[in-house]
């Protein structure tokens, strides 16, 4: 009697244990975690800069527009290079699994952050050019003007039709049960790629302006 109940304490416990471990054999992935593609809490933040932003073309001051103008800008090269030469090469050298929690991240703040800085930079710039009298063709600047329009131009169609497509597919991607790492890590090497241009480009918008600004 003694040692049988002895053998029925110690199957029991182990019993527990394999039915606790199984799972982890198996090795299934765990369920993807919802999130929001459109960050909710950040679109008051949106609607203050576009009301600020209809404001001072509005009214047509100069601090404001060089104000909107500058800051959106620098703001807009600063993500570029720093997405594109910082955290482009930190994110190749991630595991696929730390790859998809970055990216839940950082994503859902970029679907509402970089149309707005386009939005605000290129609104306030092409104010800005009309309230100082860039546009016209006698202007001293209006060349490096034209010049800068092309380049700011070519980086908003590109943040517009191949960085913000490939944001929103990726977060897509994630919002499956079970997302294919393979196919974020093409769509992030699309959209880290393409930051990199840009922000190289950046550069050069930065020496136009420069010259704009002092001619």
């Amino acid at each position: 009697m003694g040692n049988t109940r002895v053998e029925n304490v110690t199957a029991v416990p182990r019993a527990r244990v394999g039915a606790v471990a199984h799972p982890d054999a198996v090795g299934e992935p765990p369920p993807a975690l919802p999130f929001e593609i459109v960050p909710r809490k950040g679109l008051p933040i949106v609607a203050v800069a576009l009301a600020g932003l209809v404001a001072a073309v509005a009214t047509n001051t100069l601090w404001s527009l060089d104000f909107f103008h500058v800051v959106s800008g620098a703001l807009w090269t600063a993500i570029d290079l720093f997405v594109g030469f910082v955290i482009g090469p930190i994110l190749g050298r991630l595991s696929i699994p730390a790859r998809i929690e970055f990216t839940k991240r950082l994503m859902p703040k970029m679907v509402l952050l970089m149309p707005t800085l386009v939005i605000c930079t290129l609104t306030a710039g092409w104010q800005l050019a009309r309230h100082v009298g860039d546009l016209s063709a006698s202007a001293p600047a209006h060349g490096w003007l034209i010049a800068s329009f092309i380049v700011v131009g070519v980086m908003a169609l590109v943040a517009l039709g191949l960085l913000e497509p490939a944001n929103i597919a990726v977060l897509f991607e994630l919002r499956k049960p079970v997302p294919d790492g393979s196919v974020i890590a093409s769509l992030m090497k699309r959209f880290v790629y393409t930051a990199g241009v840009t922000g190289a480009m950046q550069i050069a918008t930065l020496v136009i302006m420069t010259r704009v600004a002092t001619s």
